[in-house]
């Protein structure tokens, strides 16, 4: 069988998969099923094109991670075969354990287990399966390599993951504030004691790259009406478990079901491997088929979540740099509660409140150094000559409040000016 392929992506173009074994990989049901989960969840709420996938994105971040591969050994930097095919899987398969809708639903089927944490499972399942030849992969990509500048290209604050969803999700929201340039960073690249640093050259694109990241996050990511959506999807998949746990029958797959019907932890997570099995049987196709027949279940709360999903007749959200007052918050209760005549334990299923953090670059994590012409290594916040550089670095808390329209507005209830 012939497993030279290329893939034609509609960001980069044609995108070759690099060996047999890759290929093999590519084709495993755990791999096919990131072509049904939608790489950023709700945002096609708001900008109608963002229907691509964790398929796409992982592919685009294996296609950049051979450009840095290449543009790194062209500068003298000793790199394997095998190392080269490690790094690569690594990249390929560190999204294998996104579940539906990827980031939005993390915790709710399952609580306490991040999606770094499964794809590290099923990257251990597939080591057995192909007969220890990802060690290699899960060594860097655990970041026990000696070589640390290949963990930094998999999972670093300028990494190959970054620079491609950066990109691709510009592409498909067709947000031109996130688009980067990605050649020219990797273009740029070299190692220093096994240390990924960026010539001083290309520190204008870095610069570009961190404030299209801070842009990304608030203009998409983290957009009012995406929160909202997201958290009316949560408390939806919450109340659902919340009937099957008292016994009531809900339409699911068999995999929905077995997340509905089993409050499964961190613990019992990784205790019983069966959990892992029913896992990579989810994608976004079980949750959208479960919420349309939702819809004319008997539970209002239920049905309401649901209908308003799908209708996209979504809550208001609105975000704030100062946290919401008690007495608003208890006022918007009180009109929940008469408008759609629920108890006060059941008005938690139409109110949300949520603390949103982001910041563009974490200088204390690992901060990306800038290799000037004298061959010294400095922190970019010391070499830009950006003003806001320092801005990025701090984060930013906001606060959202989400709520139904059919109250009307906040500040109308209450008469607090803000």
């Amino acid at each position: 069988m012939n497993k030279k392929k290329i893939i034609n992506d509609p960001v980069y173009g044609f995108v070759s998969i690099p060996s047999g074994f890759i290929f093999d990989l590519i084709q495993h049901p755990y791999f096919q099923r990131l072509r049904y989960i939608k790489q950023v969840s709700m945002t096609h709420m708001v900008y109608p094109g963002a229907l691509h996938t964790r398929f796409q994105h992982v592919i685009g971040a294996m296609h950049l991670m051979q450009l840095a591969i290449d543009t790194l050994r062209s500068k003298d930097v000793i790199i394997s075969d095998a190392e080269e095919e490690a790094v690569l899987v690594a990249i390929l398969l560190h999204d294998i354990g996104h579940g539906p809708f990827s980031h939005s639903l993390e915790h709710t089927l399952i609580e306490g287990v991040s999606h770094e944490v499964i794809s590290s499972m099923l990257m251990d399942r597939l080591n057995d399966e192909f007969g220890g030849r990802l060690s290699l992969a899960i060594t860097i990509f655990n970041d026990n390599y000696s070589r640390h500048f290949f963990h930094q290209l998999v999972s670093g604050q300028l990494d190959t993951d970054r620079m491609d969803y950066l990109n691709r999700d510009s592409f498909f929201t067709g947000v031109s504030e996130g688009v980067i340039s990605f050649d020219r960073i990797i273009k740029m690249l070299t190692v220093v004691n096994d240390e990924l640093v960026v010539e001083a050259k290309g520190i204008y694109s870095v610069e570009k790259f961190l404030i299209a990241r801070r842009l990304m996050y608030w203009q998409v990511y983290l957009h009012k009406t995406v929160i909202g959506a997201e958290q009316m999807l949560i408390k939806a998949l919450k109340r659902a478990k919340e009937l099957s746990n008292l016994g009531v029958k809900l339409f699911s797959t068999p995999a929905l079901q077995h997340f509905l019907q089993n409050r499964i932890n961190a613990e019992n997570f990784i205790a019983d491997e069966q959990h892992l099995i029913w896992f990579t049987k989810l994608d976004d196709t079980d949750i959208l088929s479960a919420l349309k027949c939702w819809v004319d279940h008997e539970d209002f709360i239920l049905s309401t979540l649901c209908q308003k999903i799908l209708d996209r007749n979504l809550f208001r959200t609105e975000l704030r740099s100062t946290a919401f007052l008690p007495e608003e918050i208890a006022a918007c209760k009180e009109r929940i509660q008469k408008f759609f005549s629920v108890s006060e334990e059941e008005v938690e299923y139409f109110i949300y409140e949520q603390v949103i953090y982001n910041s563009a670059y974490n200088a204390d994590k690992e901060p990306i150094r800038i290799i000037n012409n004298k061959g010294q290594l400095v922190d970019i916040a010391e070499a830009s000559d950006l003003s806001n550089l320092e801005a990025l670095s701090r984060k930013v808390v906001k606060y959202a409040l989400t709520y139904p329209k059919e109250i009307g507005f906040l500040e109308e209830r209450t008469n607090v000016k803000f």
